[in-house]
């Protein structure tokens, strides 16, 4: 299939399968009239890519994967190398979350404290926050 097919049918652009070419995680062979010439596993080491991608992986992060599978595993994620990216990946994220969970942590922290703030400085003091609660000059069973 030439260049264009195979974009289509990966979903991307032209110009994203000669940047992987020039890159080197896309092969680079040629027709006889000198044609971009790909094949299923192209579209393969393609989808691949995306997948990966579509995880967060940086494009240099695909390479083990992508060398993988050219040497013949049925899955990109077979090799030692590939298992490697796998656990940098989940330390990356690990370290993500943690740091996430620390500011919502404080942003939780500076919220009640700016509702006590709030709260204090309303006349006759603390309100029912909660629009369902009773109004103080609402009686019972009406």
């Amino acid at each position: 299939m030439r260049i264009g097919e195979l974009a289509e049918k990966a979903g991307t652009t032209t110009r994203t399968l000669r940047y992987y070419e020039s890159r080197g995680l896309l092969p680079a062979r040629r027709s006889g009239n000198g044609y971009r010439a790909y094949g299923e596993e192209d579209l393969r080491l393609l989808r691949q890519i995306r997948l990966l991608q579509d995880f967060g992986f940086e494009l240099e992060d695909t390479r083990p994967f992508v060398e993988c599978l050219r040497a013949g595993h049925p899955a990109g994620d077979s090799c030692p190398a590939s298992l490697e990216v796998y656990r940098s990946k989940l330390a990356e994220l690990d370290r993500c979350i943690a740091r996430l969970q620390e500011v919502r942590d404080q942003v939780g922290a500076q919220l009640a404290r700016a509702e006590l703030e709030a709260q204090a400085a309303r006349p006759g003091g603390p309100q029912p926050r909660c629009e369902l609660s009773a109004h103080p000059n609402e009686t019972e069973g009406n």
